[in-house]
């Protein structure tokens, strides 16, 4: 029976893996630091709010 063969089931396998490992960084890396973060400048215009009970 050539499904029970493991030898073309593994090599697909494998290939699509490595296929999906070479090219998952690379659409990853599209999605990090999409605004740059050193860009702004934070004053620290929000004022410390005090609890109303001791």
């Amino acid at each position: 029976m050539p499904q029970l063969d493991p030898m073309p089931w593994f090599s697909i396998l494998f290939s699509s893996w490595l296929i999906f490992l070479a090219l998952s960084p690379i659409k990853v890396s599209k999605y990090q630091h999409l605004n740059d973060p050193a860009s702004k400048n934070f004053k620290g215009l929000n004022k410390s709010w005090t609890w109303p009970w001791p």
